[in-house]
Protein backbone atom coordinates (compact mmCIF):
# COMPACT_ATOMS: atom_id res chain seq x y z
CA UNK A 1 0.00 0.00 0.00
CA UNK A 2 1.42 3.40 -0.94
CA UNK A 3 1.40 6.48 1.25
CA UNK A 4 -1.49 8.14 -0.57
CA UNK A 5 -3.67 5.12 0.03
CA UNK A 6 -2.77 5.27 3.72
CA UNK A 7 -3.55 9.00 3.75
CA UNK A 8 -6.92 8.41 2.08
CA UNK A 9 -7.74 5.83 4.74
CA UNK A 10 -6.81 8.33 7.45
CA UNK A 11 -9.09 10.94 5.85
CA UNK A 12 -11.93 8.41 5.78
CA UNK A 13 -11.25 7.38 9.37
CA UNK A 14 -11.17 10.98 10.59
CA UNK A 15 -14.47 11.88 8.91
CA UNK A 16 -15.84 15.31 8.13
CA UNK A 17 -16.09 18.57 10.02
CA UNK A 18 -16.38 18.46 13.81
CA UNK A 19 -15.84 21.02 16.52
CA UNK A 20 -16.18 19.12 19.80
CA UNK A 21 -15.49 21.44 22.76
CA UNK A 22 -13.89 18.50 24.61
CA UNK A 23 -11.46 17.74 21.77
CA UNK A 24 -8.12 19.52 22.30
CA UNK A 25 -7.74 19.76 18.52
CA UNK A 26 -10.75 22.04 18.20
CA UNK A 27 -12.32 22.59 14.79
CA UNK A 28 -11.25 19.70 12.56
CA UNK A 29 -12.08 18.46 9.07
CA UNK A 30 -10.76 15.16 7.71
CA UNK A 31 -8.26 15.23 10.59
CA UNK A 32 -6.86 18.67 9.71
CA UNK A 33 -7.23 21.23 12.51
CA UNK A 34 -7.55 24.98 12.43
CA UNK A 35 -4.18 25.15 14.16
CA UNK A 36 -2.62 23.16 11.32
CA UNK A 37 -4.05 25.46 8.67
CA UNK A 38 -2.73 28.49 10.55
CA UNK A 39 0.68 26.88 10.97
CA UNK A 40 0.82 26.12 7.26
CA UNK A 41 -0.61 29.51 6.29
CA UNK A 42 -3.27 27.77 4.21
CA UNK A 43 -6.10 30.18 3.42
CA UNK A 44 -8.49 27.72 1.79
CA UNK A 45 -11.23 30.29 1.13
CA UNK A 46 -8.69 32.89 0.00
CA UNK A 47 -10.39 35.66 1.95
CA UNK A 48 -7.26 36.91 3.67
CA UNK A 49 -7.83 35.17 7.00
CA UNK A 50 -7.69 31.63 8.32
CA UNK A 51 -10.73 30.67 10.38
CA UNK A 52 -13.11 27.77 10.98
CA UNK A 53 -14.58 28.55 7.54
CA UNK A 54 -11.30 27.39 6.02
CA UNK A 55 -11.49 24.17 7.99
CA UNK A 56 -15.02 23.59 6.71
CA UNK A 57 -13.99 24.37 3.11
CA UNK A 58 -11.10 21.89 3.10
CA UNK A 59 -11.49 19.03 0.61
CA UNK A 60 -10.46 15.40 1.15
CA UNK A 61 -7.87 15.80 -1.61
CA UNK A 62 -6.31 18.79 0.14
CA UNK A 63 -6.23 16.84 3.40
CA UNK A 64 -4.39 13.98 1.69
CA UNK A 65 -1.78 16.37 0.31
CA UNK A 66 -1.26 17.97 3.73
CA UNK A 67 -0.87 14.59 5.40
CA UNK A 68 1.60 13.21 2.87
CA UNK A 69 3.76 16.33 2.85
CA UNK A 70 3.55 17.57 6.45
CA UNK A 71 2.70 14.47 8.50
CA UNK A 72 4.60 11.76 6.64
CA UNK A 73 7.53 13.20 4.71
CA UNK A 74 8.39 16.24 6.84
CA UNK A 75 8.69 14.32 10.16
CA UNK A 76 10.61 11.53 8.34
CA UNK A 77 8.07 8.81 9.01
CA UNK A 78 8.84 7.67 5.47
CA UNK A 79 12.29 6.62 6.72
CA UNK A 80 10.93 4.21 9.35
CA UNK A 81 10.66 0.48 8.60
CA UNK A 82 7.64 -0.18 6.34
CA UNK A 83 5.83 -2.14 9.03
CA UNK A 84 5.79 0.89 11.32
CA UNK A 85 4.94 3.60 8.84
CA UNK A 86 1.15 3.29 8.62
CA UNK A 87 0.51 3.29 12.38
CA UNK A 88 3.01 6.04 13.22
CA UNK A 89 1.64 8.11 10.32
CA UNK A 90 -1.93 7.62 11.51
CA UNK A 91 -0.93 8.49 15.06
CA UNK A 92 0.99 11.58 13.92
CA UNK A 93 -2.20 12.86 12.31
CA UNK A 94 -4.05 12.13 15.53
CA UNK A 95 -1.53 13.30 18.10
CA UNK A 96 1.34 15.12 16.39
CA UNK A 97 4.84 14.61 17.76
CA UNK A 98 3.44 12.43 20.57
CA UNK A 99 3.35 9.68 17.92
CA UNK A 100 7.14 9.82 17.79
CA UNK A 101 7.51 10.15 21.56
CA UNK A 102 5.55 6.91 21.98
CA UNK A 103 8.01 5.23 19.62
CA UNK A 104 11.02 6.70 21.39
CA UNK A 105 9.79 5.56 24.80
CA UNK A 106 9.26 2.10 23.38
CA UNK A 107 12.79 2.09 21.97
CA UNK A 108 14.16 2.98 25.39
CA UNK A 109 12.13 0.15 26.91
CA UNK A 110 13.77 -2.14 24.35
CA UNK A 111 17.24 -1.06 25.42
CA UNK A 112 17.87 1.51 22.70
CA UNK A 113 18.78 4.76 24.43
CA UNK A 114 17.29 7.73 22.58
CA UNK A 115 16.04 11.13 23.65
CA UNK A 116 12.27 11.38 23.89
CA UNK A 117 11.92 14.63 21.96
CA UNK A 118 9.27 13.82 19.36
CA UNK A 119 11.73 14.22 16.49
CA UNK A 120 12.83 11.45 14.11
CA UNK A 121 16.53 12.08 13.70
CA UNK A 122 19.54 9.88 12.91
CA UNK A 123 19.75 8.44 16.44
CA UNK A 124 16.07 7.49 16.49
CA UNK A 125 16.35 5.91 13.05
CA UNK A 126 19.41 3.92 14.15
CA UNK A 127 17.59 2.81 17.29
CA UNK A 128 14.55 1.72 15.28
CA UNK A 129 16.76 -0.29 12.95
CA UNK A 130 18.43 -2.00 15.90
CA UNK A 131 15.12 -2.73 17.61
CA UNK A 132 13.62 -4.05 14.39
CA UNK A 133 16.60 -6.39 13.98
CA UNK A 134 16.07 -7.72 17.51
CA UNK A 135 12.30 -8.14 17.19
CA UNK A 136 11.41 -8.04 13.49
CA UNK A 137 8.01 -9.63 13.96
CA UNK A 138 6.97 -7.70 17.05
CA UNK A 139 8.02 -4.05 16.77
CA UNK A 140 4.89 -2.90 14.97
CA UNK A 141 2.55 -4.63 17.44
CA UNK A 142 4.59 -3.32 20.36
CA UNK A 143 4.25 0.23 19.03
CA UNK A 144 0.51 -0.12 18.51
CA UNK A 145 0.00 -1.54 22.00
CA UNK A 146 2.01 1.39 23.40
CA UNK A 147 -0.25 3.69 21.38
CA UNK A 148 -3.36 2.05 22.84
CA UNK A 149 -1.92 2.45 26.34
CA UNK A 150 -1.25 6.13 25.59
CA UNK A 151 -4.94 6.64 24.87
CA UNK A 152 -5.91 4.81 28.04
CA UNK A 153 -3.61 7.01 30.14
CA UNK A 154 -5.07 10.18 28.64
CA UNK A 155 -8.56 8.99 29.51
CA UNK A 156 -7.44 7.96 33.00
CA UNK A 157 -6.28 11.51 33.67
CA UNK A 158 -9.04 13.44 31.85
CA UNK A 159 -12.59 12.19 32.49
CA UNK A 160 -14.08 14.46 29.81
CA UNK A 161 -11.98 12.65 27.19
CA UNK A 162 -13.14 9.18 28.16
CA UNK A 163 -15.93 9.37 25.60
CA UNK A 164 -13.24 8.99 22.93
CA UNK A 165 -12.00 5.75 24.49
CA UNK A 166 -15.29 4.18 25.62
CA UNK A 167 -18.72 4.35 24.02
CA UNK A 168 -21.87 5.26 25.91
CA UNK A 169 -22.80 1.58 25.72
CA UNK A 170 -19.54 0.65 27.43
CA UNK A 171 -17.66 -0.75 24.44
CA UNK A 172 -14.40 0.29 22.86
CA UNK A 173 -14.42 3.91 21.78
CA UNK A 174 -12.91 5.42 18.66
CA UNK A 175 -9.42 5.86 20.08
CA UNK A 176 -9.11 2.22 21.10
CA UNK A 177 -10.66 0.84 17.92
CA UNK A 178 -8.35 3.07 15.89
CA UNK A 179 -5.25 1.79 17.67
CA UNK A 180 -6.36 -1.81 17.31
CA UNK A 181 -6.81 -1.46 13.54
CA UNK A 182 -3.02 -1.71 13.38
CA UNK A 183 -2.54 -4.45 16.01
CA UNK A 184 -2.49 -8.16 15.19
CA UNK A 185 -5.85 -9.68 16.21
CA UNK A 186 -4.23 -11.84 18.89
CA UNK A 187 -3.34 -8.67 20.81
CA UNK A 188 -6.78 -7.08 20.66
CA UNK A 189 -8.47 -6.67 24.01
CA UNK A 190 -11.53 -8.81 24.55
CA UNK A 191 -14.62 -7.00 25.79
CA UNK A 192 -13.99 -8.44 29.24
CA UNK A 193 -10.37 -7.23 29.22
CA UNK A 194 -11.46 -3.82 28.03
CA UNK A 195 -14.13 -3.54 30.71
CA UNK A 196 -11.62 -4.52 33.37
CA UNK A 197 -9.18 -1.86 32.13
CA UNK A 198 -11.74 0.94 32.31
CA UNK A 199 -13.60 -0.27 35.44
CA UNK A 200 -12.20 2.54 37.57
CA UNK A 201 -13.77 5.15 35.25
CA UNK A 202 -17.17 4.52 36.78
Amino acid sequence: MDVRQIAKQIVAREGGYVNDPDDPGGATNFGVTLGTLKHLGLDVTQDGQITKDDVKALTPEQAVEIFVRDYFQAPRINELPPGLQASVFDMFVNAGANAVRILQRLLNDMGQAVEVDGVIGPKTLDAVEAAAALAPDHLSDAYCIARRNYYFRIADDAPKLRKFARTKAGGKGGWIRRAEEFISPRYHLSLQEFEARVATWG
